[in-house]
This record gives structure tokens, sequence and C-alpha cells, in this order.
């Protein structure tokens, strides 16, 4: 275990670089002023003061150079400042409580609801819940989610008035139930059917008919033996379900008006912000790469026949 966890720790450096190059690029690349466009349209900015402002932020220097200055801050656990002056771990530190109120929700209630229909349609497969449980899935992934978003901000919010759909006033759980359940659409069809899938395929193995000549009870075999080796796939889904969650949240944010990592990114991207586009873009890419290392070791403790090193 620890030779694998060390393993797993050094791979995710040439991962974390890689995405950070990529996203500093794509930021690099964008088009227009950043100091103009952080001024304001109309607004005349003198040539000495742009210049200033492009020397501190090293803004006139090549692509390489501006990354190798970003490195060097983000080893030493500085995430660089913006261009308004603010630190951009400040930024990350306020915005951060909403995004992840939001994801785990989101990951709550993609869990419960797609490993319980999943379970409920294998335990029922073939007979009218499991028919029910696959043709909504199928509908659900036909609807962006960001559409149902705005029909469900429209119908909860302003024509039932029943859940609060916009800003983070009414606090958890109000305020993110229905953002939350948007978002949940995401992955829930794909985790009830991986669940439905990996059950009725362990429900099929040798050790389980072996439990059942034991005379073991159904509950005890469902509990201890079926869903204990089930979910080690829907583990993993769900595991690499929350990374995406945290980065998928943009979109929702800026509907719901959630002050969020999401949001900050918009407005980042809007004003040419690029210190906090890439500063939390890292920050997202990190939390993704960690996530899926505790998945990774959670197979063991699943599964103990698993070997992890």
């Amino acid at each position: 275990m620890p030779r694998y966890l060390l393993y797993r720790a050094l791979s995710t450096i040439p991962v974390l670089l890689g995405t950070t190059l990529v996203i500093y690029a794509a930021v690099y690349a964008l088009p227009g002023d950043p100091v103009q466009t952080l001024a304001g349209p109309g607004t005349v900015v003198s040539d000495s003061m742009a210049n200033a402002i492009r020397e501190h932020y090293h803004l006139g220097d090549p692509f390489l150079v501006q990354y190798g200055h970003y490195l060097l801050g983000l080893f030493q656990g500085d995430f660089g400042v913006d261009l308004n002056g603010n630190q951009v771990a400040s930024v990350i530190a306020g915005s951060w409580p909403v995004t992840m109120k939001l994801a785990l929700t989101t990951w709550v209630i993609m869990a419960v609801m797609g490993v319980g229909l999943g379970v409920l349609a294998a335990l029922r497969a073939g007979k009218i819940i499991d028919f029910l449980v696959l043709g909504g899935s199928t509908l659900v992934l036909g609807v962006p989610y960001f559409i149902t978003a705005y029909v469900a901000q429209i119908v909860f919010g302003v024509k039932l008035g029943w859940l609060p759909v916009s800003g983070v006033t009414d606090g958890w759980p109000l305020s993110y139930l229905v953002p939350a359940s948007c978002l949940a659409l995401f992955g829930l069809p794909e985790v009830a059917r991986l669940t439905r899938a990996s059950v009725l395929e362990t429900m099929r193995s040798s050790f389980v008919d072996t439990a059942v000549a034991k005379g073991l009870g159904r509950r005890r075999i469902m509990l201890a033996h079926v869903l204990r080796n089930s979910l080690i796939p829907v583990t993993s889904m769900l595991g690499v379900n929350l990374g995406y969650l945290l980065s998928g949240t943009i979109l929702i944010e800026g509907i719901f008006n959630l002050p969020g990592l999401g949001f900050q990114i918009y407005q980042g991207i809007q004003l040419h912000n690029g210190p906090v586009v890439v500063g939390i873009s890292t920050l997202l890419v990190l939390v993704f790469l960690l996530v899926n290392l505790a998945v990774d070791l959670l197979y063991g403790v699943l599964n103990p026949r698993i070997d992890l090193g």
C-alpha cells in the first residue's frame, strides 16, 4: 500500500503540470487586452500606467517566462495576485464553501438515488419498475442539464415559489436543493445503470450461490456479499463524478447566481483576469486528482482481494 500510494502521488505531478500548462496557454491565447478590459469600455489608460501594470504582472513577457513565474509561485503555495490586486487564494477561500456545498449536495443526491434506483431495478429485473428506471434514465440523458435547470428555476421558483432559485441568502440546504438536483442529472442515469448491471452480474456469481446453499438470509447475502462487491465499479464512477461536479458547477452557478468557484472562473474569463482562471482551475485539477487517488485506495477497503502493492 505505501509503495502504491507513493507511485500514485508522484504520477499526479506530470498530470498537474500538463493540465496547468494547457490551461495557462488557453488563457494566454484569449483575444483582447486584459488591462483595457479591466479598466472598462471607453476608459482611457495612459501608456505609462498600462506599461506599469503589464510589467508588474509580467504580461509583456514571453509565454514560457510567464508560465515559469506562475509555477514558481505555485510550488511555494502562492496562487498569485489577480488584476485587481487581490490574492487569488483569498478569492478561492471566499468562493470555495459555496462550490463544495453545491458539489457535495449534488453528489449525495446522485449516489443515494442512483444506487437506490439501480439496486431496485436489479431486484425487479424484467418487471415494470426495471423498465421505468431504464426508460427514465434514457430520457434524462437526452435532455441537457442546463435546460432542466432553467425549467426548474421557472417552475419551482417563479411559478410555485416552493424553493429559492437564486443566490445563497436562504443558506444550506434550501438554496442548494434545486441547483444540486439539476446538476445531479449529470451522472445519476449512469450510476443507476452501472449499479443495476453490477448487481445483476454479482448475483449470478458462484459465491452468491454458495451463500444461498448455506442458508444465509436474503438481506445478509445482499448486504455482505452482493452490494459489497457490486459497489466497487460504482465507487469508481462516483469518485470520478465528484471531480467532474466541481468543474461542472460553472454553468449551474451562473444560472442560479451562486457565488462559487465556477462563477469566479466565468467572471475571470469575461474580464481577462488570467490569474483567477488559472489559479482556480489548477485547484480543481488538484482536487480531481486527489479524489481519484482516494477512490483507488478505497478499492482495498471494499475488496481486500485487490492488491494495491
